[in-house]
């Protein structure tokens, strides 16, 4: 005889079965997700450049450790990245000082946020949202050790996309080149104010042109990306497609996490998006914060046979969520 908990299993196993499949998963290089710790990996702490708040992450492989480069916010609002390193992926030794600061007009008041990294050789290119409490643009640095950088300045400018009217944000650079260019995922703004993603091209990583005149993955009226579709980490190049890890909000700018694939050799034209988010906020870190009720992926690292996602709770805090590598 069949028992009530055995009962429960099947419907729990059947429900996630179905779900798997309506987001076609098996394209996905990755299964599904869980938190490896419960609680916050990095927080703020002290009354100084991390006290008010220490998310959105980025990481890479650096010399068989995980080193992550997060935005950190003082009491009076300037932001600035931190810098971290662990062996386990989930124990941080925190530098004392900022590594990447606010100095140019672009950057003053409102700071430096949100990095993306991405490695080619034996340089690491960083992209950022350079704010001073006008406007914010997408920025770029350049660095051979994570800890000093050179500045390339904005390589997307506010107010002069083709379809984006306002600010750039949120650099993907896919990490190969397609076609014989580099290819980045951005956010800009339509003109029916939702924010989306766009893509932009480079032969030389310094200097980036639009590729569309629309956005490449518009935002979806009723869905858990109605209002918000911003990219997450650099994209993951599969033989199946490019998949990019990417952050909805909905109408009530609560921040869940989608994937989109894009085509393996012309990153402008999407094959398919989840209808439904992959994660989203659950812990009391997550929902109650500077802004409430967001997870936001900005870091993705290989690590074995799992996926590490480093992600900011509520625009306080630095979560990490690990799946299993699907080949």
């Amino acid at each position: 005889m069949i028992n009530s908990i055995q009962i429960k299993s099947w419907v729990k196993l059947l429900t996630l079965l179905l779900a798997l499949a309506s987001q076609d998963s098996a394209s996905w290089p990755f299964g599904a997700w869980h938190r490896v710790s419960d609680s916050p990996v990095i927080s703020p702490r002290g009354d100084g450049w991390e006290s008010a708040g220490t998310f959105n992450p980025s990481v890479v492989l650096r010399d068989g450790k995980i080193i992550m480069l997060y935005r950190a916010q003082d009491k009076g609002g300037t932001s600035r990245l931190g810098y971290a390193e662990s062996a386990d992926g989930v124990h941080f030794t925190r530098r004392s000082e900022p590594v990447f600061s606010p100095e140019k007009d672009y950057e003053k008041d409102g700071g430096v946020e949100d990095p993306r990294l991405v490695q080619f050789g034996d340089t690491y290119y960083l992209t950022y949202t350079g704010y001073n409490k006008k406007d914010a643009q997408l920025c770029l640095a350049s660095s051979k050790d994570l800890i000093h950088w050179e500045r390339s300045g904005v390589i997307l400018p506010a107010y002069k996309g083709s379809w984006n009217v306002r600010w750039t944000k949120s650099g993907a650079i896919v990490p190969e080149k397609i076609g014989g260019k580099y290819w980045m995922y951005f956010l800009g703004t339509a003109k029916d104010n939702n924010d989306q993603v766009g893509l932009a091209s480079s032969t030389d990583l310094l200097h980036w042109t639009e590729a569309t005149d629309a956005p490449v993955l518009p935002v979806r009226a009723g869905k858990f990306d109605s209002r918000v579709a911003e990219p997450g980490p650099a994209p993951i190049v599969t033989p199946k497609g490019i998949v990019l890890i990417y952050n909805g909000a909905d109408d009530k700018l609560v921040y869940r996490t989608g994937v989109a694939m894009f085509d393996r050799n012309d990153p402008r034209v999407l094959i398919s998006r989840t209808d439904s988010p992959i994660f989203a906020p659950e812990k009391p870190w997550e929902k109650v914060g500077q802004v409430p009720n967001v997870v936001f992926v900005e870091g993705m690292v290989r690590q074995g046979e799992r996926y590490l996602f480093y992600y900011g709770g509520a625009d306080t805090n630095v979560g990490v969520a690990e799946a299993p590598v699907i080949p």
